[in-house]
């Protein structure tokens, strides 16, 4: 990823919040078939290992389990709020029209090794902490146990669970701090009135200053 160093992540904590505010990421492979991708809400360690563990479950009938080598090297990709800034957002545009449209957006790369975990208690688990964690925000949060046990022991043979040591994270934060504050904040002007609300407060709340 062709990354400058104005848009660099500058710390892991920014790169963690990220990964968990947004656990749904494309896992790319390279099988027998060439590259694939495949989206999965990922499960996030920040304690176990060097940089990490991700896991995650996927369909049984879905190949990427059979064909992934055990070690392989993966790429999970996250994704944040993003979108498109015209160059009328830009109070200097009216001054000297020096300014081209671009893209604003939050990204995060984890590089690891792959480990297939076709494991009922690895999966049981797994499941359990994805629900935990989703549900949390729920009124009457949904838990496992209000599923008919004869079903839910069904759901779980049904999936195989996987697992990658992280060797390295890359983040990218593309929030316009290559621009001067009164075109920043203009951006993010705009970015409000139009209802990408997400967008904006990543740009205001972002620790990343200009270098």
């Amino acid at each position: 990823m062709y990354l400058p160093p104005h848009f660099e992540a500058p710390n892991t904590q920014v790169i963690h919040e990220l990964m968990q505010a947004h656990p749904l990421a494309a896992l790319v492979v390279h099988g027998p078939a060439g590259l694939d991708a495949n989206h999965l809400p990922f499960e996030f360690d920040a304690g176990e290992g060097e940089h990490g563990i991700l896991r995650a479950h996927v369909a049984r009938n879905n190949p990427l389990w059979q064909e992934v080598k055990e070690g392989q090297e993966v790429l999970v990709i996250f994704r944040a709020a993003e979108g498109y800034v015209s160059p009328n957002w830009y109070p200097s545009k009216q001054v000297h029209h020096k300014q081209v449209p671009t893209w604003n957006y939050a990204v995060v790369h984890a590089h690891g090794r792959i480990r297939v975990r076709d494991d009922a208690r690895f999966v049981r688990r797994l499941l359990a902490t994805l629900t935990r964690t989703q549900e949390a925000a729920e009124p009457a949060p949904w838990k496992m146990a209000d599923a008919p046990r004869d079903y839910l022991e069904a759901m779980v043979q049904a999936v195989v669970g996987i697992e990658i040591e992280i060797t390295g994270l890359v983040g990218k934060f593309k929030l316009s701090q290559n621009k001067e504050e009164g075109d920043r904040l203009g951006v993010v002007d705009a970015l409000q009135a139009k209802g990408q609300t997400a967008l904006a407060a990543a740009m205001q709340q972002s620790p990343l200053s200009p270098r």
